[in-house]
């Protein structure tokens, strides 16, 4: 039976989950449609998803169309929990994108669109609530060719719009058909203008499994009007998962926790096959198989092949985003993972201090934390052991709910949130150099480093080499000046990470293992790890300074759709909030504003745009650079023995030691 792994995709409160459920209920796998207000949905399995009535984890959920199975993947439309939408991206052969007939084409589609066109993945789109007052057929295929794509080719007709009546009638026009197959398709036009046949179906298909062009259908997630019509689209216009015979290699999605606190990895097969009780490599580990549960197969299975998707039991140590197998042998069938295909959304700019009400849970609240942070990387625990205080990453506010309900839910325990900050880097200015010398400069570590810190272009990362021999010392005295100097980098003169920078070692020494006669090893007279690592963050902080760091606030770019009689006053709230508008694209009843602004700025924006612009504003913001701070440098708590005050921090690594 062949495979097809699907994801549905929307803006918040566009029926994505509905829909889901629709499909569900037409394959014969639910008996009744659940209800997103009710709470009585399938795929939205925690609490909060039921009481807010948003999809907040991705969810797998099969079912067959015809002898296609269909792994149906749920994911949320909330923009706070992007990351749960970038981790589904990465398994999917094809997509529907549901947009409301109603509110039309909205901030967080554009975003979704941008990044399935960047990808190449297959999209249909579906128009939901045909059935609600106010929805539109014409005006939102004219929003989508105007905002997301020309290359659509609308599948049929509605009638009754706005009524419980609504239908969806499949009727291809074939003069709008050919206009659009032929733009995208040389040989097509030109056999066209020759006068031969055209397989106008089969040049359809060709092109929506190849991304160039996107079928749209009409519809109800409710009523069920469109949604088999939309069904045959699913089976007949998408590409099927492909099954090869490579070597062993999958994708890590989702990490979840069985009823015991198992390690449950959802794995996405691109090649080769893994069985029960096989060993495999993930990540730096290796682990063996304890059990297999394979989604659209049998309820007992002992296999997953390509092109699968199953629950994977054993992986201990597995973390979502390892690749299963030895990922160096990609299969000539499959083309090889971009660096696009890694790192669709940008990392979360905000954070903030969480802390357990009662004291007695403060240990418990960081193994629970850890736990969280397993099944989503992004939200980057920082452990402040000097004020004993756990920082954590966020999208936005909502996902302060999120973990809070998590927390008290699955684990009893009460948290509170401080304000939520903005998450700035550090970015090297210049050259600096520095070394110390054992036994020499009041050094009291047996060791000798010299480093000098350079500039690296943005997103390059952090980049390690030697300018000594590296036969000068023991290699795990290297090591321990490499992992140091990766890890001090996380906090910059200013306390805010560098993300890229390139660093030398220019010097190296240190005392051979030696005792005193007839003794055993003593410490005091050989160099250790220890001794590096100590002496490290001294040596890289001096070169820092010496260099010099800039903070870079996070920026976002934004889209603003207002009434054109409120251009003023949204340009005076503009200004206020730093931001920098572009020219303003005017037109006689709405007006488009475009331009940068600071993270920290864009909820305020949020609040006060209805005011602004009698609540027909409509705002769209994503993450775009980082950007020099202008005014007072923001300055960022250290969670270590602060290198740049050497004497205190000498004073700690001593009474450690």
């Amino acid at each position: 039976m062949e495979v097809l792994n699907l994801g549905i995709l929307a803006h918040v409160d566009a029926g994505k989950t509905s829909l889901t459920e629709r499909l569900l209920y037409a394959a014969g796998v639910i008996d009744e449609v659940g209800s997103v207000d009710d709470g009585s949905t399938q795929t939205d399995s925690l609490a909060l998803e039921r009481q807010r009535g948003i999809t907040i984890k991705s969810a797998v959920v099969s079912f067959a169309i015809g002898d296609v199975t269909v792994n149906l993947i749920d994911t949320p439309g909330h923009p706070d929990f992007i990351a749960e939408v970038e981790r589904a991206l990465s398994v999917l052969d094809g997509a529907v994108l549901v947009i409301s007939a109603v509110e039309g084409v909205q901030a967080q589609t554009r975003v979704l669109m941008r990044t399935l066109q960047r990808l190449r993945i297959p999209t249909l789109i579906f128009i939901n609530k045909l059935d609600r007052p106010g929805a539109q057929y014409d005006g939102v295929l004219r929003q989508i060719a105007a905002k997301l794509t020309p290359a659509i080719v609308p599948m049929g007709e509605a009638t009754h719009l706005g009524t419980p009546e609504a239908t969806f009638k499949p009727i291809l026009q074939e003069t709008a058909l050919l206009e659009v197959l032929t733009e995208r398709d040389d040989d097509l036009l030109e056999r066209y203008v020759d006068g031969e046949p055209l397989a106008l179906d089969e040049s359809l298909s060709a092109q929506t499994r190849q991304a160039r062009v996107h079928p749209v259908y009409f519809g109800s997630a409710i009523t069920g009007a469109g949604t088999q019509a939309l069904t045959d689209g699913i089976r007949d216009l998408l590409p099927r998962a492909r099954t090869t015979d490579g070597p062993l290699d999958g994708r890590v999605f989702k990490v979840d926790r069985g009823p015991a606190g198992e390690k449950i990895a959802y794995v996405r097969m691109l090649d080769g096959t893994a069985q029960v009780r096989d060993r495999i490599r993930f990540g730096d580990n290796e682990a063996k198989i304890t059990a297999l549960e394979v989604f659209g197969g049998p309820a007992q299975s002992n296999t997953v092949r390509a092109g699968r998707i199953a629950k994977v039991w054993g992986l201990a140590e597995v973390r979502i985003g390892d690749r299963i197998g030895d990922h160096r042998n990609i299969s000539a069938n499959r083309r090889p993972e971009t660096s696009e295909e890694t790192a669709y959304f940008a990392p979360p700019t905000l954070e903030t201090v969480i802390s357990a009400r009662k004291p007695s849970d403060k240990g418990n609240l960081r193994v629970a934390l850890t736990q969280l942070a397993e099944q989503d990387p992004l939200i980057n625990l920082r452990q402040d052991d000097l004020r004993q205080e756990t920082y954590v990453s966020l999208y936005g506010e909502v996902q302060k709910e999120v973990i809070e309900t998590t927390l008290a839910t699955e684990f009893g325990i009460e948290v509170d949130f401080r304000e939520t900050t903005t998450i700035c880097v550090e970015r090297i200015v210049g050259t600096g150099a520095a070394v110390e010398f054992k036994k020499k400069d009041l050094n009291p570590f047996l060791a000798t480093i010299g480093l000098r810190v350079e500039p690296a272009p943005v997103n390059a990362g952090v980049s390690f080499e030697l300018e000594v021999e590296l036969g000068s010392m023991p290699y795990a005295f290297i090591k321990a000046v490499e992992e140091t100097v990766r890890e001090t980098l996380h906090q910059g003169v200013h306390g805010w990470q560098i993300p890229d920078a390139h660093v030398v070692m220019t010097h190296s020494g240190y005392s051979a293992r030696q005792s005193h006669a007839h003794a055993v090893f003593d410490k005091s007279m050989s160099s250790t790890a220890g001794d590096f690592r100590n002496l490290t963050p001294l040596v890289l902080m001096t070169a820092l300074q010496q260099a010099g760091t800039t903070v870079h606030e996070p920026m976002h770019h934004f889209q603003l759709e207002i009434p054109t009689d409120t251009t003023r006053a949204v340009l005076a709230a503009l200004a206020r909030l730093r931001a920098i508008p572009q020219v303003p694209a005017l037109a006689a009843e709405t007006s488009t504003l475009e331009g940068e602004i600071p993270a920290a700025a864009v909820y305020e924006l949020e609040q006060q745009l209805p005011a602004l612009t009698r609540g027909e504003g409509v705002l769209e913001s994503a993450f775009e650079r980082y950007h020099p701070v202008t005014g007072p440098i923001p300055e960022r708590q250290r969670t270590d023995h602060d290198p740049l005050h050497r004497r205190e921090y000498l004073l700690h690594i001593q009474r450690r030691v």
